[in-house]
């Protein structure tokens, strides 16, 4: 596991890209990252569905920025801590979800799936696709199949 540099706590970039810090978790950092995405993601919902998708648009442009200069500053291409690709990844699988505990738990839960045994082409992504954008790319992918599995149950339900 990657040691968690000091300048998270110092440097906001840094800090953002650590998820506000859930990343430098001591184990599991993705799913801690995921986990302080889900409160985020309640507040989102609570936005029309436009401006939701304009917000997760955003914040995975802005991720891309984000991880690409955390990764560059300390030296780790895709460090564990670097988390806010998790955030955006969780916010895509909730597209549209109910807001109940019980849908943002499944949203959790798929999405951690996803993002950790990471089917094809997540793998493809994760493997093939470098800087920023491939630290947030794999996510994005994740997301996707997740919502869509999310909202494949909300049919069945």
């Amino acid at each position: 596991m990657n040691r968690v540099p000091s300048s998270v706590w110092r440097n906001p970039v840094h800090f953002l890209a650590f998820g506000f810090g859930s990343g430098a978790a001591p184990w599991a950092p993705g799913t801690f990252g995921t986990l302080a995405a889900v409160p985020l993601w309640y507040l989102l919902a609570q936005l029309p569905l436009a401006t939701y998708l304009a917000l997760v648009l955003a914040a995975f442009a802005l991720g891309c920025w984000l991880c690409q200069r955390t990764a560059d500053d300390i030296g780790v291409h895709d460090h564990g801590g670097i988390v806010w690709d998790e955030f955006v990844g969780y916010w895509i699988t909730m597209i549209a979800a109910p807001v109940t505990p019980l849908w943002a738990l499944i949203g959790f839960v798929l999405f951690r799936i996803f993002d950790i045994v990471k089917p094809w082409p997540i793998r493809w992504a994760d493997r093939h696709v470098k800087g920023g954008l491939g630290i947030m790319l794999d996510d994005l992918i994740a997301g996707v199949f997740a919502a869509l599995c999310l909202q494949g149950l909300r049919l069945l339900i």
